[in-house]
């Protein structure tokens, strides 16, 4: 879909539905300002019969016909300065999702402040998400199928907050569709091929390392976890480098679990269903360094994965098991089914031998983390307290939910200390999203700033919230390359 500025006066000709995000106002003229003529009275009785003013979250959908108009969509933005951004991505997803829908090519968008770059951005985020579906195992007739408009067209905008808003959402809708893959379909040598891609497609630099690489370069805890399964694991870099002007190095590293049974301490039935998911964080930072590359951002991105799969084979790690980390580090095993920690502990150590500037880790890790944030907000732990606060008002711009939680109690710290090995890798039920995070804090260079994202339940939508369609959400992707966008 093309997404174009377009100026106040444009000629309607083959637009078939226009859509207008508005404030919560009265009287209705101020809500149809836009509209003149006969479609503003036509819309304007509309408005009053509905008894519609505008408020947050709120549409009417009106069918014309006039001319080559064929609906006006009005959704309410309500009159909160501090969740505008927010409620005009919902708005243009709303106007979009029903373009898409009633099968309308082109597509004329009103707004406010349609000439802030970070409006437009909202905006052009929103009219992406708005048309995205993974419905490619479905067997539906075309007419079917959710279909893009060819063209949005936004009055007064801002272009370049159109095409960061474009890549940013195409990144996030990119990083779900990976993420709905099933475990048959993504292994992780298929999540190999996919970052083999992605360096085609964008110029960047990718190096995998097989089986035999990885138990060379002495990756003990992260190998124990994929052991147990007949797909064998990989170990993925890929690099993004601006040709200019550098402004530093930010190594994102995400869990690539491309199914997680739990190993030998199995889950049950019910919790097994959507761990085709616990991929999410690896997907993540895939759609960042794509986002990256495609906006030509001058900053050195590396996305790091080690990609496995947790089943509970003849090969499997065991409880009690001792584990010899990258880093020299020794890990006692006392959960199987915390193995994303051991995964990620040999990529942070290889993150942290690169020296970046910058380190942030993004993975499905536990399920305290949902219970304290609950599905919508992921929870923020960082070494250093500056780079924690640059992440979360690069959430916010993002229209991301993360929520920055402690790593300083002492009697946490000691939960995951074992009596035969340097840790244990669970620190039991009490603050485990806090025990996870303190156990990886032991894998990264003390110097290097460092956040951890613990996104587990945010990953996954099982009912349509806001432009969040069922299904993988992408969450992370757009807070990742906003960060980098404001380094």
């Amino acid at each position: 879909m093309n997404i174009v500025k377009c100026e106040k006066g444009f000629d309607h000709a083959g637009v078939e539905l226009i859509g207008i995000l508005a404030e919560e106002a009265s009287p209705e003229s101020v809500l149809l300002a836009p509209l003149e003529g006969d479609m503003l009275e036509l819309c304007r009785r509309a408005v009053i019969n509905e008894k519609f003013k505008g408020k947050a979250g709120t549409t009417i959908k009106i069918p014309v016909l006039h001319g080559s108009v064929k609906y006006v969509v009005v959704h309410g933005l309500g009159n909160e300065k501090e969740t505008f951004h927010e409620n005009v991505r919902e708005g243009s997803f709303s106007v979009l999702r029903t373009a898409a829908a009633k099968r309308c090519s082109n597509v004329l968008l009103f707004m406010p402040r349609a000439g802030e770059r970070i409006t437009s951005r909202a905006a052009a985020e929103g009219a992406v998400l708005g048309c995205y579906a993974f419905d490619k195992y479905l067997s539906q007739e075309e007419d079917e199928k959710l279909i893009s408009p060819d063209c949005l067209y936004v009055t007064g905008a801002d272009q370049d907050g159109l095409f960061e808003g474009r890549i940013l959402a195409e990144a996030q809708c990119y990083t779900r569709d990976i993420a709905n893959e099933p475990g048959n379909v993504i292994t992780p040598a298929a999540l190999a091929e996919k970052a083999l891609s992605l360096a085609e497609e964008f110029g960047l630099k990718c190096e995998i390392w097989n089986e035999e690489r990885i138990l060379k370069e002495k990756m003990g805890a992260f190998y124990a976890v994929a052991k147990g399964s007949a797909n064998p694991p990989r170990f993925i870099t890929l690099t993004w480098s601006p040709e200019g002007e550098c402004r530093g190095h930010i190594a994102l590293v995400g869990k690539g679990l491309t199914f997680d049974s739990g190993g030998l301490d199995i889950k049950p039935a019910d919790y097994m269903t959507t761990m085709k998911g616990d991929k999410s964080g690896a997907c993540a930072v895939l759609g960042a360094v794509r986002a990256a590359a495609g906006l030509k951002l001058p900053c050195k991105v590396t996305a790091i994965i080690a990609a496995a799969e947790n089943m509970p084979g003849g090969n499997a790690y065991r409880p009690d098991d001792i584990l010899h980390a990258r880093n020299g580090k020794t890990i006692e095993v006392n959960n199987t089914d915390a193995e994303g920690r051991l995964t990620l502990a040999d990529a942070l150590s290889f993150a942290s031998e690169l020296k970046p500037d910058r380190i942030i880790d993004i993975a499905t890790l536990t399920g305290a983390c949902a219970v304290a944030l609950g599905t919508n907000t992921g929870g923020l732990f960082t070494n250093n307290d500056a780079f924690g606060d640059e992440v979360l008002a690069a959430a916010k711009m993002a229209g991301e939910r993360f929520w920055k939680l402690p790593m300083d109690d002492p009697t946490l710290r000691k939960a995951i200390k074992s009596p035969v090995a340097d840790l244990v890798n669970s620190g039991g039920r009490y603050g485990g999203a806090i025990t996870a995070a303190m156990f990886l804090e032991a894998f990264v260079d003390k110097d290097i700033p460092w956040v951890h994202l613990d996104i587990a339940a945010a990953d996954f939508i099982k009912e349509q919230r806001s432009y969040y369609v069922k299904g993988a959400s992408g969450f992370g992707t757009r807070t990742l390359t906003t960060l980098i966008m404001t380094m």
